[in-house]
């Protein structure tokens, strides 16, 4: 079976049912859409920074919301560079990597990780019309286990890790390369997106952003006003994204007819 990272965009899907909607012309179509995984699809945060958290603590260093705030969006590889700078032994960063993933692969198989309410519907009812796609600061190992664990896997073309990147959140990278695979340029996807690094990500990569902002790590005001739209949970953002597949999102100076 191809890889859904390797995945060719899908099919075109069918149109939207009569009456839903009229596209308007001054619109572009919206070609896709991706999605974060964590805070947006399952319920994470937390335990990432307890792994943090944890492994700084074995080591004899206290964690910090502050270390929170500075790692959250980075990639695997630049937040264990940070925590090994951070313990005095930069040439641990490999280690740190391996044992903070390995805390989240263990709090999976727990049962610590959680499917948000009405994320299966989100991404099913999103697939079902426009190719959908991840870009996720989870490593890859991660990404892996987390999408077959709660059956959504089978609904991606593409999934991006951060650390395949060059650069993770909020640098633009896995978002352009995630909307790359499924053919939605700028101007022509959405995101959904929960934490501050990850909406300016995604508005940097030309994706309309719908923000959910997580209520235990909100993102500031400067980068939830990059938003197009906020949504109050993944019900209410697959509301929102039907009615931007069906009219379409307001084109943009310079867009591509």
């Amino acid at each position: 079976m191809t890889p859904a990272s390797d995945r060719s965009p899908a099919p075109s899907r069918p149109a939207a049912p009569a009456g839903r909607g009229v596209p308007d012309p001054a619109t572009r179509p919206v070609r896709g859409v991706v999605f974060d995984l964590d805070g947006v699809l399952v319920e994470s945060e937390h335990l990432w920074e307890e792994s943090w958290a944890d492994h700084t603590r074995r080591r004899g260093h206290a964690w910090t919301p502050a270390d929170t705030a500075a790692v959250q969006g980075m990639s695997a590889p630049e937040w264990a560079r940070y925590i090994a700078e951070l313990l005095g032994d930069p040439g641990s960063a490999g280690e740190v990597r391996d044992a903070c993933v390995g805390y989240m692969i263990g709090a999976l198989e727990r049962g610590d990780i959680r499917l948000l309410d009405g994320a299966a519907e989100l991404v099913a009812g999103v697939a079902a019309r426009v190719p959908v796609a991840l870009a996720s600061s989870a490593a890859r190992r991660l990404i892996d286990a987390v999408l077959p664990a709660f059956g959504l896997d089978r609904h991606f073309t593409a999934t991006v890790s951060s650390e395949e990147v060059p650069r993770g959140k909020p640098a633009p990278d896995v978002y352009a390369e995630a909307a790359r695979r499924i053919g939605a340029g700028p101007g022509r996807g959405v995101a959904v997106e929960d934490s501050a690094n990850g909406i300016r990500a995604a508005h940097a990569a030309g994706l309309a952003v719908i923000a959910i902002p997580n209520p235990a790590y909100p993102p500031a005001p400067g980068a939830l006003a990059l938003a197009a739209q906020v949504a109050t949970g993944p019900g209410d953002a697959r509301e929102r994204i039907l009615t931007l597949i069906e009219r379409g999102l307001p084109a943009r100076e310079g867009d591509a007819p």
